[in-house]
């Protein structure tokens, strides 16, 4: 598989930590909007267009894309004559998304454009294959994004999809990064699950699950006061009126019985096997999910961090120590983070700022009890399943699901 840029691994400054680059596919507004009405006006603006003859359709005129290769696009222009581009909507390594009006259907859309270079271009057909996959058996309860049409247009794939709200890493980073209602975590994570349960039932693996790639289906929101109730802070102030979400970017995602890049997901929810070089499968998706529900719960990453062994040595002061058997696999590029069997931490850190920020870290039944009212939350108990080290022994997106979290929410 034709893997995009997963990482840059370059260890970046500390101060840039909590701006770790984030590719966001949808920014709207979270401000409630009268999707019909605005819908209405924007047609009315939009002049009958005849369709054109098939020649000039498959010759349109050339334009040169920038240095990058991304389609340099005019609002307002057409993207093939059924879309007019409105606005950018996110860009990333892959291209960018514009958003668009579709005149056959009189509806809005989210368009990935993808940049006119050959192994992004084989990546998006990688994905367009998934979704194809992922549409073909869905029931409506996938909570996976939905493809609507693909083509290739000016030499760039162009993959179509529904217009969603915006992410969870948007609506944290308008709060402020405050945690959000255990409630509103639980309902999050519940179809997160069911997406991963999904996939997984189809032999696909998403490798890329984090809050930047889990959208809201409503912009619609509610704002509530500030308060605090004993030790646990509710000041959220912005709140969707709905919890329903679909999970998106699909770009990373491989069959299990296709060959495996050495280094997937973004460094916040890498699991330790793939650090470690020790191969992966589907119990990847699972620690990263175990990671965003930190996130949620609490309002920040809870591995902020640009470097392998600085990485591992916060994984044992939040989990415990890594198992032997695991230290004694590692691989060759790995093995160097080790010294007698032990991770070579503080020895080998880089600066004593990357030592402060280990150090800062609890336990994790301490972290989370900081955010939930009771030690002894099933959520501890989730979170402590889903982070195991071993990844024989993590529990699977159905296991996860029945968790006592999730069954029995009283």
């Amino acid at each position: 598989m034709v893997a995009i840029d997963p990482e840059n691994t370059a260890v970046e400054e500390r101060e840039q930590t909590r701006k770790r680059r984030r590719l966001t596919w949808d920014v709207a507004p979270l401000s409630p909007e009268n999707q019909e009405a605005e819908a209405e006006e924007n047609d009315k603006k939009i002049q009958k267009v005849e369709p054109p003859s098939r020649l000039r359709y498959l010759s349109p005129p050339l334009r040169d894309d920038d240095r990058d290769g991304h389609y340099v696009f005019s609002l307002g222009e057409n993207l093939t004559p059924r879309y007019k581009i409105l606005s950018k909507m996110g860009e990333g390594t892959f291209g960018r998304v514009l958003e668009c009006w579709d005149r056959q259907t009189r509806e809005y859309a989210a368009i990935k454009v993808v940049r006119s270079i050959k192994k992004y271009r084989e990546a998006a057909m990688i994905e367009v294959n998934v979704l194809q996959r992922l549409s073909e058996n869905d029931t409506g309860n996938s909570h996976c994004v939905q493809m609507r049409n693909w083509f290739d247009y000016r030499n760039h794939i162009c993959i179509v999809f529904e217009k969603l709200g915006p992410s969870l890493y948007d609506l944290l980073k308008r709060n402020k990064y405050c945690p959000f209602p255990l409630d509103l975590v639980r309902e999050f994570g519940r179809q997160l699950l069911e997406s991963v349960t999904y996939m997984h039932g189809l032999c696909l693996i998403h490798t890329d699950l984090k809050p930047e790639n889990i959208l809201l289906v409503s912009s619609e929101s509610i704002r509530l006061p500030s308060y605090k109730r004993s030790s646990v802070d509710m000041n959220c102030r912005c709140l969707p009126k709905s919890s329903a979400i679909k999970l998106i970017d699909f770009g990373s995602t491989v069959f299990d019985d296709k060959l495996h890049s050495s280094i997937v997901c973004t460094r916040h929810y890498r699991a330790p096997e793939i650090i470690l070089g020790l191969g992966w499968t589907y119990p990847c998706d699972l620690w990263s999910v175990g990671c965003i529900l930190v996130e949620l719960c609490s309002g920040e990453a809870l591995f902020q961090t640009h470097e392998n062994l600085e990485h591992l040595a916060m994984m044992e002061r939040v989990l415990g120590p890594l198992p032997q058997h695991m230290i004694q696999k590692a691989n060759q590029g790995a093995d160097k983070y080790f010294k007698r069997s032990r991770l070579n931490w503080p020895e080998g850190a880089v600066s004593r700022e990357s030592i402060r920020a280990v150090n800062k870290l609890d336990r994790l039944k301490d972290l989370v009890s900081r955010h939930v009212e009771s030690s002894r939350s099933p959520l501890i108990d989730l979170l402590q399943g889903l982070l195991k080290f071993d990844p024989s022994e993590r529990l699977t997106a159905e296991e996860a699901l029945n968790h006592p979290f999730f069954r029995n929410p009283a």
